[in-house]
């Protein structure tokens, strides 16, 4: 009988977006195909603390899970080589648990945007999803745009704002566009510190509330029409799911809409024609490509009333529940849930 392969499962993080991933972990670990993996599960609390967590799975979704200690051994991924997994520090001394693999199910900062990656790589630990450079590549808007419109897919006109610049350049640096116009932090997830922003009176506000969140700022004008996305799944050879769409009711797709649907709906497939659907796929293909990502992720753009497809962001670790946007793309074009884990983990680790 083939010997199981252990895969660490990351979960949490010090990331806004700390109490999706406990959601999206939950769901990947009790779909993970037990005859063929053993999780090792690896929690990090907001403050960012890691612990290799064996108690119940149902205290990870309650946020309750790093409460009681006697489940939590804290822990380290070492970059050493050899050891090539997971360090231990118990009272009674360290161990190691060592790793066929791990997926990172940890969204925002912190996890989605590179680092987490790195650090899998320098220990030579095979990563489920997309690697170092593609991570921090997509999770840069300013960086991704750049890449995306090299690629011919069309991007938003805008401009970027630093940190340590001074307000008075705002006029100067966005003079030319047209209002409103969205205001972003270039690396944050889950649309926080996003604005609009219907006149020039309101524009440095903005800029400091996305700062608030990054140290640069993206200012883009609005696009027309609406947002679709893609679900993109493989390597070498891709899967692409179905296209869906975001009707908004008012105002954008923030962190509330996202996860609660307020007054906003999600619609799958989208209400557009078999035309405009393969020219969104094709778009999406094409920047997974330019932005060198593997394994999955999901891929936003505009559709806008001509037809024009416009790059909007790509999320390298997008929600993943079984009510998650881009696990109900899938499937739509007929990869179920548990499969979809499962092929996932074996892109990254092998079967």
């Amino acid at each position: 009988m083939k010997e199981k392969k252990t895969l660490c499962i990351l979960f949490g993080g010090c990331s806004t977006e700390y109490p999706v991933s406990l959601q999206s972990a939950y769901a990947v670990i009790t779909h993970l195909d037990r005859e063929k993996y053993r999780p090792v599960l690896l929690g990090i609390t907001r403050d960012g603390r890691w612990f290799c967590y064996d108690g119940p799975l149902e205290a990870i979704p309650a946020d309750t899970w790093h409460t009681d200690r006697a489940h939590c051994t804290p822990a380290v991924l070492s970059p050493d080589r050899e050891t090539h997994g997971l360090l231990l520090l118990s009272p009674a001394g360290p161990s190691v648990i060592r790793l066929d693999g791990a997926f990172p199910v940890l969204h925002g900062k912190n996890g989605e945007d590179g680092t987490v990656q790195g650090l899998l790589e320098l220990a030579g630990i095979p990563v489920v999803g997309c690697g170092c450079l593609s991570s921090a590549l997509c999770m840069d808007k300013d960086a991704a745009h750049r890449l995306a419109a090299q690629a011919g897919v069309a991007v938003p006109r805008g401009a970027v704002f630093f940190g340590w610049e001074d307000p008075a350049l705002l006029p100067e640096r966005t003079a030319g566009l047209r209002y409103p116009l969205f205001v972003k932090p270039a690396r944050a997830g889950s649309s926080f510190g996003v604005s609009r922003v219907e006149g020039p009176e309101d524009l440095a506000a903005a800029v400091a509330a996305a700062l608030e969140h990054d140290g640069k700022a993206v200012v883009e004008e609005v696009v027309p029409g609406f947002e679709v996305g893609c679900a993109v799944l493989g390597t070498e050879r891709l899967f692409l799911g179905a296209v869906d769409e975001i009707e908004l009711a008012g105002g954008f797709f923030d962190y509330t809409e996202k996860y609660q649907l307020l007054t906003s709906k999600i619609h799958l497939p989208a209400r557009i024609s078999p035309e405009r659907a393969r020219a969104v796929q094709e778009a999406a293909a094409r920047l997974y490509r330019a932005l060198e990502c593997s394994g999955f992720a999901r891929v936003d753009l505009f559709l806008t009333p001509e037809g024009e497809v416009v790059f909007n962001e790509v999320n390298t670790i997008p929600g993943f529940t079984a009510h998650s946007r881009y696990p109900g793309m899938m499937a739509a074009a007929g990869v179920a849930f548990g499969d979809l884990v499962n092929r996932l983990v074996e892109l990254g680790v092998g079967a």
